[in-house]
């Protein structure tokens, strides 16, 4: 039986890790959990799994929760979900939160040695150094939920790293990959949000059409596997069924193939190094689909992705202001406050104007980040 620590549990992959604990209840126990303001949420969650510990947003709901549940332990605010990350009885914390909020938390798991499932990008892009650095000091494994650095690590099972060649990482393209530019200049928020393959939060779909999904996967792949910047590579494939490949030295190309299902990496990550049977889960048939297509990312096309390789290879404090301005510009583009394109001006603008800080600490990182966005927010 592993315990499992999820944070987020009400966002696309923490729901979607209930269910793989559902599914697998004699193997996966959830011990502690943190949402944001979802309250009704919340509730669900704690009648069906009998948690132990429970962290929320907000003091209120906080007290209102521990009123109605009595017997269970509520916390509230970074604190609450920092107790999450490193409560006494879980074994694997799920870092599923949105945004930069999840970098502190996780970092404590690491000193509390906690195994690390890690769906936000956000830690590794901001603070990777620090991340990576903390899990070889406390011998902690980062097992990814991406799809694409599932697809990685699983291909890369049973093989040296000195043999690598390159990552090639696949993008479907989002939702306007078959838009030119000029084609981008009216496009609507409803329209951004439309998806054609995967089924996910807003945030995280407005970066697949922008496409800074796939630069903060480039950073993230650079982290997790210790690679340069010029062994990593991005390919475009409509149908997301070949999730990404390894190249070796001798020719040879591993690649991860799957339907469009994000509970395959959860669970992966949840039953590493063993896999479990998911009876019920739709079957790839490729005699189905027929063919698979591929095609270059045009890096001028998806302007995101070379800010993203830029403030990779830059390091210090760029990756977290790349990471800070996406964020706050995708804020102000769902609320209407800014057009789809105007998002690559704001993060092209706060990197231009921002004086690099090399070998950053934690709370360089975190200050930078809220000095990014706030300075964005305020603007608008």
């Amino acid at each position: 039986m592993k315990r499992i620590s999820l944070m987020g549990a009400s966002g696309s992959i923490g729901i979607q890790t209930l269910e793989v604990i559902r599914e697998h209840n004699e193997m996966f126990k959830l011990t502690a959990f943190s949402v944001g303001k979802n309250i009704d949420a919340a509730r669900s969650v704690i009648n069906e799994f009998r948690p132990e510990v429970v962290s929320v947003q907000y003091k209120e709901d906080a007290e209102k929760l521990q009123s109605e549940f009595t017997s269970l332990t509520v916390l509230y605010g970074l604190n609450g979900l920092i107790e999450v990350a490193v409560h006494h009885n879980s074994d694997i914390v799920v870092n599923a939160v949105l945004g930069s909020v999840g970098l502190e938390p996780t970092m404590k798991a690491i000193e509390a040695k906690k195994t690390i499932a890690i769906a936000n990008k956000e830690t590794l892009v901001t603070a990777g150094h620090l991340v990576m650095e903390a899990a070889r000091k406390n011998d902690v494994l980062i097992l990814p939920v991406d799809s694409e650095h599932s697809a990685i690590f699983q291909a890369l099972q049973g093989e040296k790293k000195n043999n690598i060649e390159r990552l090639i990482i696949t993008a479907s393209g989002g939702s306007f990959r078959d838009k030119s530019r000029h084609e981008l200049e009216h496009v609507t928020v409803k329209d951004a949000l439309n998806h054609p393959n995967w089924s996910m939060g807003a945030k995280i779909t407005i970066d697949s059409a922008s496409m800074m999904n796939k630069g903060l996967e480039v950073i993230e792949a650079h982290w997790l596997f210790d690679l340069p910047y010029e062994k990593i590579d991005v390919l475009q494939h409509r149908e997301s069924i070949i999730h990404s490949m390894v190249e070796f030295h001798d020719s040879s190309v591993i690649a991860q193939l799957g339907t469009p299902d994000m509970k395959v990496p959860i669970q992966y990550a949840l039953s590493y190094p063993d896999r479990f049977t998911r009876e019920k889960a739709p079957r790839l048939r490729l005699e189905e689909i027929g063919k698979l297509h591929f095609k270059p990312l045009d890096f001028e096309r998806f302007r995101c992705i070379a800010f993203a390789y830029e403030a990779g290879k830059a390091g210090g404090t760029l990756p977290t202001v790349l990471n800070a301005a996406n964020e706050a510009a995708v804020e102000l583009f769902l609320k209407e406050k800014i057009s789809f394109l105007e998002i690559e001006n704001v993060i092209e603008q706060a990197m231009i104007n921002h004086k690099i800080q090399r070998s950053p600490d934690l709370e360089t990182i975190l200050d930078v980040d809220q000095e990014i966005r706030s300075k964005i927010i305020s603007s608008y």
